[in-house]
């Protein structure tokens, strides 16, 4: 085997996406498998952005645009960050990335260097941990509790950052959670990092229109935060567009060129048409969105309540995301365990929390952005490995 850097032993892959390999492989043998292990919705773009992008490539949107994305996009979303979280945005202070991944990459490499630190919630999106990795930084988790509503704790927080700090990752509504950050919270953190210049945040948002309690409180409308903040965004999430490949950053001008010249070295720019299609997204009718909401919260309900019922399962109820995240630890199974045994004899594809950091250990993670009858499935064939009637 040709030798490879040693740099690729610290980047790591998503236990979503190898999950989903597997269950495909049992699914082409003539399996049923229910699929609550990727976090994509269910549901179809709406018509007017697929016919957005359609035309587009009729139209000619073929070909290469600015690296930083096509101006009309970049206006756009600015003018849609600017309304909804109440902050002055310049459509210059906007990146567009093939997805949202590049703006945790990119906002990484320009932060963090080796031996640097940064703070990722535990348990979280994994990919956080993996690029600091591979940046040669550390890693510094921050534990998200369950009898905390998996709130950020201000006092843990404030015992981990050190004078090598130079990140903190946020994401409201988490993935995997399903928390939502507290406005108390946001404004704690906020404060707290006024005695510490030198850190940056990312603040992760993709979930920020997924809400089914409370209100989104996002940390870059904090006094003295707006300079500090990369928040990231995008289409994948909020209007079923996760093949399309477009998301957005948003972030102070220094930090826009920075982001440029990682682009042009990594994918020269986002695809045209998809981002004519982004325009139409953020500018057309919303109705499409707030259904799929509406959809994901009796999903949710119906969810937590059958997880609930299952003996030695507790769930909490997520406020936000798509994601449930019952604590099974009274089932005297472990994570790993259990998810492996309902994948192979139960046709369940889901994922154990310790995929998310080791904060997930007795915990699964399961994705609602299924069908119901999915869903259904998925809590009849957990019954019947634990013991229980989920019928209500």
């Amino acid at each position: 085997m040709m030798p490879m850097a040693d740099r690729m032993t610290r980047i790591k892959s998503a236990a979503s996406f190898a999950t989903l390999a597997r269950a495909k492989a049992m699914e082409a043998e003539g399996r049923r498998i229910v699929h609550l292990e990727v976090g994509q919705p269910d549901f179809d773009t709406p018509p007017h952005i697929v016919e957005a992008g359609a035309k587009a490539l009729r139209d000619g949107h073929t070909r290469y645009t600015p690296a930083p994305g096509w101006m009309p996009l970049r206006e756009a979303v600015a003018e849609h960050v600017g309304t909804r979280l109440g902050i002055a945005v310049a459509p210059d202070e906007v990146v567009v990335t093939p997805g949202g991944k590049p703006i945790i990459f990119y906002a990484v490499m320009a932060t963090v260097g080796h031996g640097d630190e940064a703070i990722v919630p535990d348990p979280a999106f994994p990919v956080y941990s993996s690029v600091v990795g591979f940046a040669g930084g550390k890693v510094v988790p921050l534990p998200l509790r369950e009898a905390q509503g998996f709130d950020v704790d201000l006092d843990a927080l404030a015992e981990v950052i050190t004078p090598r700090t130079r990140l903190l990752v946020l994401c409201s509504p988490s993935n995997p959670t399903g928390g939502v950050l507290a406005r108390e919270t946001v404004r704690g953190i906020a404060e707290l990092l006024q005695e510490h210049p030198r850190v940056m945040v990312l603040a992760d948002e993709i979930y920020s229109r997924i809400l089914y309690e409370g209100e989104h409180h996002t940390i870059a409308a904090e006094p003295g935060m707006r300079e500090r903040t990369i928040l990231l965004d995008g289409f994948s999430k909020t209007y079923a567009m996760t093949g399309w490949r477009l998301g957005w950053g948003v972030m102070p001008r220094a930090f826009v060129e920075a982001f440029t010249r990682q682009q042009i070295n990594v994918a020269s720019c986002a695809n045209a048409a998809a981002q004519v299609a982004g325009v139409a997204a953020l500018t057309g009718p919303q109705d499409d969105v707030e259904r799929m909401v509406e959809t994901f919260r009796v999903r949710r309900d119906r969810l937590v309540a059958g997880l609930n019922d299952l003996p030695g399962v507790s769930c909490t109820l997520p406020a936000g995301a798509f994601y449930a995240f019952p604590n099974i630890t009274g089932t005297g199974q472990s994570e790993a365990s259990l998810a492996e045994t309902l994948l192979m004899e139960a046709g369940i594809a889901l994922l154990p929390g310790t995929g998310f950091g080791p904060g997930g250990a007795g915990y699964l993670r399961l994705s609602f952005a299924a069908s119901m009858d999915d869903l259904e499935f998925a809590l009849a064939g957990m019954a019947k490995h634990l013991g229980a009637d989920t019928a209500s």
